[in-house]
């Protein structure tokens, strides 16, 4: 018996260029591009607007800016996309106990385990219901897939984009398949891709006529059963709850390549503290800090050292990074730096005794690197390193609030000045004003809900229907709804 259509992939579009488009009035309809925003940013989200230009993630921006030009440049606002991701994973929550989260805007639901569908039909509704429940609440649009697997309703989710939903009926999934290119299957990247093209075989349909012997001969044993098994759209991994975090980690790209070693001791430094604050936000420590070093040459080194045992403590992972640090040759210049704790288990007595005394050093080291003040020199002119630090204190795209002007967002900075447009999600585009970085009435804010008054969903999916009398799909695969 095939599994019904309960498995559901929500895919929120576009979700970081959205969120600062539903923010923006004044960016509705126009090319965003969110990401970062130096010589060596890379893009992580653009509006379809930007795409339709050929911008792309992971895009370099300067790349990115020389095909769209006129687009809105912009840091992400991280404290923003968690709150909305927030919303959207408890409406989640709320159709089934088993939600997979996979990043902020993306996530598996099994609606069989929840009870909130059985069928075809109840899967549809809802899908359907969840979709218009997103728009509601936080003013964004999702994308759904519905089937009887996690790959194929990841598929019918990237098919369905965007603001659409596809749902793959049982028994339509290898015709669904069949034209499609190897590299829509989990695991086939550029270079497994180019592999199977050299050997013939570029669609789905090419790997299921080659059958599993000659795929285990092109790609070893087990990559070969899976691809095999994928290619006849066969998938029974089971939607986990919990997604246990193997590691935690932080890295910084610098604009300019780093040759003052002192100066990057102190980054390493810098990391290690950020990476501790992460580690101790999950409620975990690790036995293992890692260090990470990318040169000037574009070469990445990584070292690692193993403690006696698993800790959160923010001096010992700090002065194990700047001991591997010490075994690296840093005198051509470095453009990348990161630390990162493997190894995570709960905290144990010992732990809690270490955050306990050094809760005080972690929060005093905060407020330091945090400071606007930079205590190590920038190699660069005086000037650019002016407009680096308002760049800093005031990041293009985040929240600003004047005390006669009211709300707003910075444009840009420079030169001594930040540029400001005031305008709330709810109004029209607003007016453009420019300040000197050192007024007094201007000062960093917090992002205001995209949607002035939330819905009461409380009640929500009670109503959603669960009957096996109706809504089929249409034969051939699925349906999508604009």
């Amino acid at each position: 018996m095939r599994p019904a259509p309960t498995i559901l992939h929500l895919d929120m579009d576009a979700f970081y260029a959205s969120a600062e488009q539903a923010a923006k009035p004044s960016l509705r309809g126009k090319a965003v591009v969110v990401g970062g925003l130096g010589p060596r940013g890379v893009v992580a989200t653009a509006s379809y607007e930007a795409r339709r230009l050929g911008v792309h993630s992971a895009m370099p921006t300067a790349q990115a800016r020389r095909l769209a030009p006129n687009a809105a440049y912009l840091v992400p606002r991280f404290s923003l996309y968690r709150t909305v991701s927030d919303q959207v994973m408890e409406l989640l929550g709320r159709l089934s106990p088993l939600v997979e989260p996979l990043s902020l805007d993306e996530a598996f639901v099994d609606l069989e385990a929840g009870g909130t569908a059985d069928d075809s039909a109840s899967a549809r509704a809802t899908g359907e219901g969840l979709r218009a429940a997103i728009r509601a609440v936080t003013g964004l649009s999702g994308s759904v897939g519905l089937a009887g697997s996690k790959m194929l309703a990841k598929i019918a989710s990237e098919e369905a984009k965007p603001d659409g939903l596809l749902l793959i009926e049982p028994g339509t999934e290898r015709e669904l398949l069949a034209p499609m290119s190897v590299r829509i299957l989990p695991g086939v990247g550029p270079a497994t891709g180019d592999h199977l093209r050299r050997a013939g075989m570029t669609t789905v349909h090419d790997l299921a006529e080659a059958g599993e012997a000659e795929l285990v001969r092109l790609v070893g044993k087990a990559h070969g059963h899976g691809l095999h098994r994928m290619a006849l759209g066969l998938d029974d991994r089971p939607v986990v709850a919990e997604r246990d975090a193997k590691s935690v980690s932080v890295e910084d790209t610098f604009d300019v390549d780093l040759h003052d070693r002192v100066r990057v001791r102190a980054e390493v430094e810098r990391l290690a503290v950020r990476c501790v604050e992460r580690l101790r936000a999950a409620d975990r420590s690790g036995r293992t800090v890692v260090l990470k070093v990318r040169r000037y040459d574009f070469s990445t080194l990584t070292r690692s050292e193993t403690l006696r045992g698993p800790t959160d403590d923010p001096t010992v992972v700090r002065e194990a990074a700047a001991r591997l640090l010490e075994s690296v040759d840093t005198t051509g210049g470095v453009r990348l730096l990161g630390v990162g704790v493997t190894g995570l288990a709960d905290y144990t007595q010992e732990d809690l005794f270490a955050q306990a005394a050094d809760a005080r050093e972690l929060a005093q080291r905060d407020r330091e690197h945090h400071a606007p003040a930079a205590e190590e020199p920038v190699p660069e002119p005086e000037a650019d390193n002016g407009d680096q630090l308002a760049a800093r204190r005031w990041p293009a795209g985040h929240d600003v609030h004047h005390e006669e002007h009211g709300h707003g967002w910075v444009q840009g900075s420079g030169i001594g000045r930040v540029t400001v447009r005031f305008e709330e999600p709810w109004s029209a585009p607003g007016r453009v004003l420019t300040f000197r970085i050192d007024d007094p009435l201007l000062r960093p804010a917090d992002p205001l809900p995209l949607v002035r008054e939330s819905p009461d969903y409380s009640s929500w999916p009670a109503s959603l229907p669960k009957s096996r009398s109706s809504g089929a799909a249409a034969p051939g695969g699925g349906e999508s709804s604009p």
